[in-house]
């Protein structure tokens, strides 16, 4: 059995999404989540720091939950060119794994990568990036997720 294989990704892909996310998903546009480069296998984006996002700490730091909603989501829009179409195809969470490495302090960077796109399953890696308290970048959560992809 031959392995899926993902669609081309248009060049304007990133600014199709982000458009489609700001009109359609008030959830991330809460967020202010921006897609930054979206190409085969490899998908990155940001959430930027934002006081309603922390928690009550001196000094504050992103709220967990944040770092993980990036991970799900560009975990698995990764995925959509494995789908037959990647566009009105659909896909679900199964499983997801975070492991919170430090506190954040800044804007949230993920970076999203596909490990295997199967048949129905579809597996994804994702790192996060932020800045420390001391201003410096670095790895502040890291992630796996799972996802069913139902293919027309």
């Amino acid at each position: 059995m031959t392995e899926p294989q993902p669609s081309e990704i248009p060049d304007d892909a990133a600014e199709l999404l982000q458009t489609y996310l700001d009109a359609e998903h008030g959830f991330l546009s809460w967020l202010n989540f921006t897609v930054d480069r979206l190409e085969t296998d490899r998908m990155v984006a940001t959430i930027p720091f934002d006081e309603k996002l922390t928690n009550p700490t001196e000094p504050p730091t992103v709220q967990g939950g944040i770092a993980s909603t990036l991970i799900d989501v560009v975990g698995g829009i990764v995925l959509r060119p494995y789908l037959t179409d990647p566009i009105n195809d659909d896909l679900a969470t199964i499983n997801l794994n975070v492991n919170y490495l430090r506190p954040a302090a800044g804007d949230l960077t993920a970076t999203a990568e596909v490990v295997r796109a199967g048949g129905s399953v579809g597996v994804s890696t994702v790192g996060v990036e932020s800045q420390s308290h001391d201003g410096e970048a670095c790895l502040v959560a890291v992630g796996q997720g799972a996802y069913r992809l139902f293919r027309s």
